[in-house]
């Protein structure tokens, strides 16, 4: 498609039936009446749907041909009608990998279903694929171990278990205290974690098995692209994704890091170079699992 074809956006809210906290989903597409894949993408810890250059990447794969759909977790810290940035940050603490499952199958449920704001006709979702970045690369993979509606799984510099090893001192202060802080080094802010996300990891702990998930039950195709300078989620991750499913396609970019050149706020209208290498990638993937 031309570079300069005509969008559409679309914006709409939903409400899971595990909560009653609204959140936000956008789509873009070029209309022209004829279904095209849809890719769902989700964000990663302290990040939310417009974060930094996800925007001006949503265009970017719509005009591939795609419906590019990205949600706000509920539980992200962000408000509806709210600054645009992190400021629940008694929702943030209350988050855990299970709401966030469940907000991604709500999205898919409500895809599946039908919206108004987005006619049948310009979908296909018998091919529809997970992009997750970060924290949202392994809820990706959950997700599609569990729901095979999902036909496709592209990570993006993913973590490779949602246990990070917690040290036993840091567990043992952290369930006294039933809280701990994390800095948001982008504004400063403390945020909270409630000890609730040990609790419901270790409640839901088969579910939330990244490497037991992907040996045992992730059947869909498989892109990992990991950046060889992250230094947040460390390559030797991808690796071990790869070893857990041997099928699994790598893609190892020379000199990226964490956030694929992006940062909040972004003012360009171009992706970063980093980040449309691994587009590029992820498209040519992507059109070849769905042209089989």
């Amino acid at each position: 498609m031309s570079a300069s074809a005509p969008l559409t956006k679309v914006e709409f809210l939903l409400t899971a039936p595990h909560h009653n906290r609204p959140f936000a989903i956008d789509a873009r597409y070029v209309p022209n009446g004829r279904p095209k894949p849809v890719l769902v993408f989700i964000h990663g810890f302290k990040g939310f749907k417009d974060w930094g250059h996800f925007n001006v990447m949503a265009d970017w794969f719509a005009r591939q041909g795609f419906v590019f759909v990205k949600l706000n977790l509920s539980h992200n810290g962000l408000v509806v009608g709210g600054t645009g940035d992190l400021e629940d940050l008694e929702a943030f603490g209350q988050n855990n990998f299970s709401l966030e499952l469940d907000d991604i199958g709500a999205l898919l449920d409500a895809l599946f279903r039908g919206r108004p704001e987005l006619p049948a006709a310009e979908l296909s979702l018998d091919c529809l694929a997970l992009i997750g970045h970060s924290r949202g690369g392994g809820l990706a993979l959950l997700k599609a171990a569990e729901d095979k509606r999902v036909k496709a799984v592209v990570t993006w510099a993913a973590i490779g278990n949602v246990n990070p090893g917690w040290p036993e001192a840091l567990m043992q202060h952290w369930q006294q205290q039933g809280v701990f802080h994390v800095e948001n080094t982008r504004t400063g802010q403390q945020l909270p974690l409630y000890f609730q996300i040990v609790e419901d990891y270790h409640r839901n702990r088969l579910r939330l098995d990244i490497p037991h998930n992907v040996r045992r039950k992730l059947r869909q195709p498989l892109l990992i692209a990991h950046g060889d300078q992250d230094e947040t989620v460390p390559l030797a991750r991808a690796h071990e994704l790869k070893k857990h499913k041997p099928d699994a396609e790598l893609l190892i970019l020379p000199g990226v890091t964490h956030n694929f050149g992006g940062a909040h706020p972004w003012q360009s209208e171009e992706l970063p170079a980093e980040s449309e290498q691994a587009a590029e990638a992820t498209v040519e993937f992507l059109r070849r699992v769905f042209s089989t």
